[in-house]
């Protein structure tokens, strides 16, 4: 007979002492289970005394937290927090050295548990760590452990950012500003100082005045990729913090420092592989940089500004070399509605007007003055060789212009904020100071060159501008590593191949649809949907690493599970680092069996989603979460790191469960796995030779009466 649903069997441990194994109660008071297990062993003072979890972080176990303890855990009688704080707290101001180096030591690993950072916070714990700091009389590990102590306490949100003193940032600021510190010294200053700037508008401004953009570039120079991800964190938080009119005035400043080419050269084509963090890392600062670009995508033109009337003008005399203009008013205007017709602009009379919706705004004019006056051929032979035909195919470029800026805006987010976990950088905008209108005179030549290959005309604008879309953003889903791989890859998908990619993906939809064909799809789609589950399953068994939600900090902590080979137990448990490759079940300690499993939810259903809701979760971090309900009223919650594994991970619980497997990935392998399959049956039957009449009776490789010619 199964123990009831609230009595949990754990062992606990004391040192020196053989274990306790107990049968715990989930309803009796925490307090009475303590002091049991501290008459077990003729201990006095069970006020004084805790339950922590032996293995993984080894939290403390309070009435909120008790009900995650399984069946089989190992649990460790100690100290109570109160008690254990008090003893740091004291310790940690002792005169002696080595004492007060193995307090500090013990205070950074404690601090990450929530409960003891109450208590400590509460003892005035943080003004004493910061005191130490500003001191100034703490070296290597004391000072390291000092400040991984000081930054886990404020990590946990319970005191203001804004009650830091200046000494202190001073203090901080100074290990980051000087030429040789110690590596784990320089790691939690950059991090302290990120926080304080993500977290305070104060802190910001001050932060601001104490850190040297050039010295923050020194630390990209070095061969440690972590310091090198501290440090583009903090230069993106005091970008995405800085005010509207800093923003330009700082990018200026990390250009004259050579931010971009000390990036490319040190980081993205350095001997070492881009880890996810800084990945992250380089995605925000291409965010945030692209961002610079908003204001003027904003900005209407204003048709009676002649400053920027002359711009129009200066198109016009660099593609028609407009120096020998007539001198009468009349025949100049006429002359000027002929050549700004030939351009490509909407309005032939005032072009101004073109620019008058936003996006793209004063945007698109600026790309096209950069195409002019940079790639003077290119632009003159774009615009001469559309102009001068009259066969209704030409180009218009103007128009084309002002359209391609709006749709590389869409492509490349402008204006938007960054997304939490995504790390969707681009290397070729690393290689070139003016990447943005590099970019556009890349994509121009290639919708002319699309427009040309479709033989268009102006009623086609909508059907080119889909195309060169397409093309676009095929291209940059190969991730070019720079501009002229880009060139290479865009040559390779013309519009012949965007046709042939096109056919190639609709035709598991669009040409299979006759009866018989429909009945054959309807009769191997079982099978296919089996091997579907198998590949899922398999997977799980597999196991992936997911990272654990809310971590603002660059020291990354993940968490492990993978289903057990006979399908019947998901394991799980805590890593200190991301794997590589397969974890061991005997290191995953806690285990859900399959049988206690009610449901699996996702997005704004998960309960850590709902807890989360006030620190505004974005839309990507939402389609990546789910969670498992099981008895009798737990939860497992997941986010995971990409859109496959989320899809991987939820129909294969979907099908441990019984349930359908309905993920947009599970319906892409099922039309692609019965085309396959359909084509392979259908070419067996283009080699059945039918017989002129009189015909024997043949003997049909299947049940349908019909003949299929694929190619």
């Amino acid at each position: 007979m199964p123990p009831p649903a609230d009595i949990v069997k754990v062992a606990i441990e004391w040192p020196g002492a053989n274990a306790q194994l107990i049968e715990m109660d989930q309803k009796r008071p925490l307090s009475s289970i303590i002091r049991e297990v501290c008459d077990g062993w003729s201990l006095s003072g069970s006020e004084q005394f805790a339950l922590r979890y032996a293995d993984g972080p080894q939290l403390y176990i309070t009435e909120q937290s008790r009900s995650e303890i399984k069946n089989g855990t190992i649990l460790r009688l100690a100290i109570s927090p109160a008690r254990a704080a008090r003893q740091l707290l004291e310790r940690i101001q002792s005169h002696g050295i080595d004492a007060r180096l193995e307090a500090l030591k013990e205070l950074a690993k404690l601090s990450a548990d929530p409960t003891f950072a109450t208590e400590f916070i509460n003892m005035e714990g943080i003004g004493t760590l910061a005191r130490l700091v500003e001191s100034g009389t703490h070296f290597g590990e004391m000072l390291a452990f000092t400040l991984t102590a000081f930054l886990e306490l404020m990590d946990h949100g319970i005191v203001s950012w804004d009650l830091i003193s200046l000494s202190f940032i001073k203090q901080i600021a100074g290990y980051v500003n000087q030429p040789m510190v110690d590596v784990s010294i320089l790691q939690r200053s950059l991090a302290i100082l990120e926080s304080m700037v993500l977290n305070s508008h104060s802190l910001y401004h001050r932060v601001a005045q104490e850190i040297t953009v050039g010295q923050l570039i020194g630390h990209l120079q070095v061969s440690n990729q972590e310091i090198q991800t501290y440090a583009i964190a903090l230069i993106n938080a005091l970008f995405l913090k800085a005010p509207e009119d800093r923003r330009q005035e700082m990018a200026s400043t990390l250009a004259q420092k050579h931010l971009r080419s000390i990036i490319l050269n040190h980081v993205i084509r350095g001997n070492r592989p881009i880890k996810a963090e800084m990945a992250h890392q380089l995605y925000v600062l291409q965010v945030l940089t692209f961002n610079l670009l908003e204001e003027r995508m904003m900005t209407k033109m204003d048709p009676n500004d002649q400053a920027q009337r002359d711009i129009i003008f200066e198109l016009r005399r660099i593609a028609f070399d407009g120096e020998n203009d007539p001198t009468g008013t009349e025949k100049r205007k006429a002359l000027y509605t002929k050549d700004y017709k030939m351009l490509g602009f909407t309005n032939h009379v005032n072009p101004a007007m073109d620019f008058t919706q936003t996006p793209p705004g004063m945007l698109a004019l600026d790309n096209m003055l950069y195409l002019a006056k940079v790639h003077q051929d290119t632009y003159i032979r774009i615009v001469l060789e559309n102009s001068s035909r009259e066969d209704k195919h030409e180009c218009p470029f103007g128009r084309c212009a002002i359209e391609l800026t709006r749709m590389l805006c869409e492509i490349l987010q402008v204006g938007e904020l960054p997304n939490e976990g995504c790390n969707d950088y681009h290397p070729m905008f690393f290689t070139h100071d003016r990447a943005w209108e590099e970019f556009f005179c890349v994509c121009i030549q290639l919708l002319n060159k699309t427009w040309k290959e479709m033989r268009a005309t102006a009623e086609d604008f909508n059907k080119v501008m889909q195309v060169v879309r397409e093309q676009i953003t095929r291209a940059l889903a190969m991730k070019p590593s720079s501009l002229d791989q880009l060139k290479n890859k865009l040559r390779g998908l013309n519009y012949s191949e965007i046709l042939r990619l096109r056919q190639s993906e609709r035709m598991s939809q669009d040409d299979f649809q006759s009866p018989p064909i429909i009945e054959l799809r309807e009769r191997i789609q079982p099978e296919i949907l089996e091997l579907i589950k198998q590949q899922r399953l398999n997977r799980l068994c597999e196991g992936s690493c997911f990272r654990k939600l809310g971590n603002r900090r660059r020291q990354e902590k993940f968490w492990f599970c993978r289903l057990s080979l006979n399908h019947k137990v998901l394991h799980y448990g805590d890593l200190d680092e991301s794997p590589q490759g397969e974890v061991p079940f005997e290191l995953l300690s806690d285990k859900i069996p399959i049988s206690d499993i009610k449901s699996v939810v996702t997005g704004k259903d998960c309960p850590h989603m709902k807890e989360k809701s006030a620190l505004k979760q974005n839309k990507e971090v939402l389609e990546l979460a789910f969670s498992v309900l099981y008895d009798p009223d737990e939860t497992l919650n997941f986010v995971a790191p990409n859109k496959y594994e989320y899809c991987i991970w939820t129909d294969g619980l979907c099908a441990l469960l019984g349930r359908e497997m309905g993920s947009d990935l599970t319906r892409s392998d099922l039309d692609t796995l019965i085309s396959m399959e359909m084509k392979l049956r259908l070419l067996d039957l283009e080699n059945i030779t039918i017989p002129e009449a009189p015909p024997p009776v043949p003997k049909e490789p299947s049940s349908y009466n019909f003949t299929y010619n694929y190619s």
